[in-house]
């Protein structure tokens, strides 16, 4: 449809997921390029920018879900995958659980194409749950956070981490404290820290920060815009402020950044 390569660009509210069957493509997401071959998936949350050039061979699949859908779908099976803030790559084995996920790809696509097929919806989100259980086993394990079985009180703590992270997309430029989301959740900041740390395995504020730091970084990749103006949008008093901020949660000043992301590879 698009010559085999689609511009970087971003959603809302949408959640997508690339698996690569077979043949390669190279990634773009929020400014850093990385190749994917067969047997891989990423997974790309709402507002981060990405883009694909396919290979002409390249076969697969995007699944692109709306977040009223995941969160209703993570509610059920106590998944976190809703409150995920970056991108993830993650590659399936030879294993049972790998070969299955790879069939109900397959399976899913035939019932999507079957629009008055009996029983369609409940079929389709049976399916798609296979995927995400999948999926969230695969990122708790590579992020080293225990898997949420493990957890105690996992049923009520994975809506607590999901309502969050709608929370920091609608109010990240608000510069709220911990606190503030606590109390909308209706939770106390410390209980709010404890189910953040262990289902994300970072604390709330890290979140918090992070956010605010990927809206920073794309802003300076994918825009002329100025540090001051940038600084302004985000909320900050001042551009000196913002500039601390930028360099204490990512190593670097916003004009490094800017200068070694877009200046070319020698």
């Amino acid at each position: 449809m698009h010559n085999w390569h689609v511009k970087p660009h971003k959603h809302t509210d949408l959640f997508q997921i690339l698996y690569l069957e077979s043949g390669n493509v190279e990634v773009h997401l929020d400014g850093s390029t990385r190749s994917m071959g067969g047997g891989q998936m990423i997974l790309v949350p709402q507002m981060a920018v990405h883009g694909f050039q396919f290979d002409p061979n390249a076969e697969g699949y995007i699944l692109t879900i709306t977040y009223g859908l995941m969160a209703q779908v993570c509610e059920k099976m106590s998944l976190a995958l809703a409150a995920l803030p970056d991108p993830s790559l993650l590659a399936l084995g030879e294993d049972d659980e790998s070969r299955h996920t790879r069939l109900v790809f397959t399976r899913l696509n035939q019932e999507y194409r079957r629009p008055y097929s009996p029983q369609r919806g409940a079929l389709l989100e049976a399916l798609l749950s296979c995927i995400l259980a999948w999926v969230h086993r695969q990122v708790s394990a590579s992020r080293g956070v225990e898997p949420l079985a493990a957890i105690h009180g996992q049923e009520s703590s994975s809506p607590h981490l999901a309502r969050f992270a709608q929370l920091i997309e609608a109010h990240y430029k608000s510069r709220h404290q911990v606190a503030w989301y606590a109390s909308r959740i209706g939770i106390t900041a410390a209980h709010l820290n404890v189910v953040v740390q262990a289902l994300a395995g970072k604390s709330a504020l890290r979140l918090i920060h992070e956010r605010l730091l990927l809206e920073a970084r794309r802003e300076l990749i994918y825009t002329p815009r100025t540090i001051n103006t940038i600084s302004d949008s985000l909320g900050f008093a001042d551009p000196g402020y913002f500039t601390r901020f930028f360099k204490r949660v990512s190593g670097q000043s916003p004009k490094e950044f800017r200068r070694l992301t877009l200046s070319p590879d020698p």
